[in-house]
Formats: structure tokens, sequence, C-alpha cells
């Protein structure tokens, strides 16, 4: 078992940045992809962006490209989102995502075998 927790959302100015925190616990060695997904209210869930730990495959949505960057602290077994010119279309409940597998985002969205976070919201205020 894996337990996640977000944090690190909350209210921001557009142009502004936040970073989101997404610590792991339990048997995290095995969870080789982690990613970050978001769902805005009346819209379904979509992703942000995944990555492979094992060759650094990383996947963006083309939304948040030259925005936010995924990055880890295997130290403290938490991966962090960095986003900067946020957009009030970044408004959404974002949920952190850990696979044993796959990075692929379609893929670890529709797994059984994904392990999800509880979310932390973010808004962005124009």
């Amino acid at each position: 078992q894996v337990q996640l927790v977000e944090s690190g959302g909350g209210l921001v100015q557009a142009g502004g940045s936040l970073r989101l925190s997404c610590a792991a616990s339990g048997r995290t060695f095995s969870m080789n992809a982690m990613g970050w997904f978001r769902q805005a209210p009346g819209k379904e869930r979509e992703f942000v962006m995944t990555i492979d730990w094992m060759d650094g495959t990383t996947y963006y949505a083309d939304s948040v490209k030259g925005r936010f960057t995924i990055s880890r602290d295997n130290a403290k077994n938490t991966v962090y989102l960095q986003m900067n010119s946020l957009k009030v279309e970044d408004t959404a409940v974002y949920y952190c995502a850990a696979h044993r597998a796959t990075a692929q985002p379609m893929a670890l969205m529709s797994s059984p075998n994904t392990y999800w976070g509880q979310g932390t919201q973010v808004t962005v205020s124009s």
C-alpha cells in the first residue's frame, strides 16, 4: 500500500506561483511513476504532468508546458509540482498519483492499481 498526501495549495493571483508537495509513505520503492492530475468544477479529471522515475520520461499537458515542472526529494519521499505563471484556468483540485509501472497519463489515470492522494485546492484569481 502507498499513501499520498498533497499540500501547498491555496489562493494566488494570476501570474503568481505555487509549489505543491506530495508526501508518499508505505511501499514507495515500488512506485516507478508518479504524476499530478487536476479536476476543475464541473469538469472531468485531466492530467497535468507525469514522470517515469526509471528513465526520466516526462509527459506534460500542453496547457502547462513551460510553466509547470515536476521534481522529487528522495530523502523525503516527496514529489513536487512547481507552478509558475499561473492562470485563472489552472484553478482546480490537484491530485497526486502513483503507479508501479506506467507514467503514460491515460493508463495511469484509468488503472485500478493507481494510488491517489486526497487532493489540494488551487485557486487562481484574476
